[in-house]
């Protein structure tokens, strides 16, 4: 939050109370004069603002702690004044006090009268109100016993940041020594990290043997012995190239630089490296489920509350999950017979896994894929959509450190300030794993208009506070990307059987996902029955589906949100379209879902019921 906003919000407060001020005075006068009232019009109108400007005062409060609180948030964000800090260290002390903070924020938004409230302001109340609930709701749940996992944690995290690369700069003098500074608030973190393992074995909440065992070459690589090897030597070789400093400089920095790297990054790597392999490993656990942990299964209906926003069971999501990918296994032999492939689905399967046809000869040709097919479908978003996201994204490589354990695709947010564009980060580490018949789904969804349209859209929209600017919800976000890989036809897309295959591919993906995710965690499904199952059911290498099987078991209740939230948006088009008939525009309808940023899905509901009945008088 920048002075000059302070300054604003400040502003309008003062102004708030002299117009109340006047009004007492103006009051009193008329009295006097025998003169009219003010109507109850204008005193509804004055309360309505007051009300208004207590939430926008106490939402840039809450998200100025939040970022003292948070600092790598603030890195990413690109809020100045952070880049030198890490967080607190994982202990009792820290937990009462997020917890404390979260309870003194609920009981300031609950004093606001959310009858007086509408548009952007009862928006944000009630997104507000929800998310310090929901915050609450979690601190009684184990999450700081198993702090770190394949799937990341602070040591992916301070990698990618170091790595000069990310959202840390290294730009001017004070940027290294702002990362010196972070390193050592890294290495005080990464020394709770064992303290709270530690514990965890103690209290029996710890990670399954696989997941564990995935964490050991992640830690292993930032342990090296030529230091030009370590992916944080990056910003040194970029210090180089760096005219803005002059030699002496360079060299002062290059020092100091290097000897945080030997001296407290590679020593805190070690050091929970060490203790995985030699402590914690042989303390694992051999259920894979959150439900066998203590309070496992209220901690599992609650993953599924933060994940989805809506009041589901595991049991009707593990239900919808296998009827949709009944459906789209029908779906599948309908291409099969389109190409006039002989054999049954599984032979099908096995044939999309293994032809070399199906599949890029190397890395390169893979990323140079996804780059063309970036140009082919930015020309058709004209005919569904009126909003376009300002920053550009990039199509690059998994970084080597992290693509054993890495997602098959994934998305980076473009810095706010537009320096730097989004990246359509692909993982190229397994070209089986990267289907061509992949390119056009998986490029609408973490993309454009998938993630790339709602995240981008979300951070330049200046009205929104900056909480929700750089807030989300999974359910929101993956929910609007699968969506958005729906209108795959619509745009015109699809029209090779084979492209047709990849779309129902990742469909049944996300299906397959409610049904193994709901599985491991609340019907005791193992991990070797969740990867048959996956395999019985689509084409996917097996490499992605152990990975996926593995992502599922380190993130309940994740996976769910993908095909809940497609469902719910799909649901609010079919509503609008129903109710409004002729009126109908699906342009103006995604600029409603995309304009005021992430939503939970009851809001997102309501708001559009809102924006249905104006469009309807």
């Amino acid at each position: 939050m920048t002075a000059n906003n302070n300054k604003k919000i400040k502003l309008a407060l003062v102004s708030a109370a002299v117009i109340f001020g006047l009004s007492a005075c103006q009051s009193k006068s008329v009295q006097n004069s025998q003169l009219q009232k003010p109507s109850a019009a204008v005193v509804l109108q004055s309360a309505k603002k007051i009300e208004a400007e207590k939430v926008e005062v106490l939402v840039a409060k809450y998200f100025e702690e939040l970022m003292a609180l948070s600092p790598i948030y603030a890195t990413f964000v690109g809020i100045e004044g952070y880049n030198d800090k890490f967080g607190d260290p994982i202990s009792e002390e820290s937990s009462k006090k997020e917890l404390a903070f979260e309870k003194r924020y609920l009981e300031a938004i609950n004093k606001v009268d959310s009858t007086l409230l509408s548009g952007q302001s009862l928006l944000s109340y009630e997104i507000f109100k929800r998310d310090r609930e929901m915050a609450i709701k979690g601190d009684k749940f184990d999450s700081d016993l198993i702090p770190i996992s394949q799937m990341g944690g602070a040591h992916s995290l301070f990698a990618m940041l170091g790595s000069g690369s990310s959202a840390q700069p290294f730009n001017t003098e004070k940027d290294y020594y702002d990362f010196i500074s972070r390193a050592d608030g890294f290495s005080a973190y990464m020394d709770s990290v064992i303290i709270a393992m530690r514990e965890g074995i103690e209290q029996g909440v710890v990670h399954p043997k696989p997941i564990a065992e995935k964490l050991v070459p992640q830690l292993s690589a930032h342990v090296v012995e030529d230091i030009t090897d370590s992916v944080f030597y990056g910003p040194v070789t970029k210090l180089d190239e760096n005219t803005g400093l002059d030699d002496a400089t360079k060299n002062k920095i290059k020092k100091a630089y290097i000897a945080a790297i030997e001296n407290v990054i590679i020593p805190s790597y070690s050091k929970v490296h060490d203790f995985i392999v030699e402590d914690y490993l042989p303390n694992t656990r051999t259920s894979v489920g959150l439900s066998a942990l203590p309070n496992g299964e209220a901690w599992y209906e609650y993953m599924i509350e933060t994940n989805t926003t809506l009041p589901l069971t595991a049991k009707e999501i593990h239900e919808f999950g296998q009827q949709e990918v009944a459906r789209i296994l029908s779906e599948m032999k309908k291409v099969k017979k389109q190409v006039e492939f002989d054999g049954d689905l599984a032979a099908f399967f096995e044939h999309l896994r293994t032809d070399d046809q199906f599949y890029f000869n190397s890395k390169q040709e893979l990323i140079d894929g996804y780059t063309q097919v970036k140009d082919k479908i930015n020309a058709r978003l004209p005919m569904l959509f009126e909003v376009f996201p300002k920053a550009d994204y990039v199509v690059k490589a998994v970084e080597a450190y992290r693509e054993e354990s890495a997602a098959g695709a994934s998305y980076m947010a473009p810095a706010p300030d537009g320096s730097r564009p989004g990246i359509f980060y692909i993982n190229t580490r397994d070209l089986k794993a990267q289907p061509k018949f992949g390119l056009e789904t998986l490029s609408i969804h973490e993309a454009a208009p998938g993630h790339h349209f709602q995240i981008a859209i979300q951070q330049e929209v200046e009205s929104l506070p900056m909480f929700r600017k750089f807030g989300g919800y999974t359910v929101f976000a993956e929910g609007w990307a699968l969506y958005a890989e729906s209108l795959g036809k619509e745009l015109g897309l699809f029209t090779d059987p084979y492209m047709w295959y990849g779309r129902l591919s990742d469909e049944q993906l996300r299906a397959m996902r409610l049904v193994v995710d709901t599985g491991l965690h609340a019907f005791g499904w193992s991990r070797e029955k969740a990867i048959n199952f996956m395999r019985d059911n689509s084409s996917m290498a097996l490499s992605d589906i152990v990975a996926e099987v593995e992502r599922y078991i380190s993130i309940p209740g994740q996976a769910l949100a993908y095909k809940t939230g497609e469902r719910h948006i799909r649901m609010l088009r079919n509503r609008a379209a129903e109710k409004l008939g002729d009126k109908f525009d699906v342009k103006k309808f995604h600029t409603q879902i995309l304009i005021d940023g992430a939503l939970p899905m009851p809001i997102l509901e309501s708001k559009i019921d809102r924006w249905i009945a104006e469009q309807s008088s």
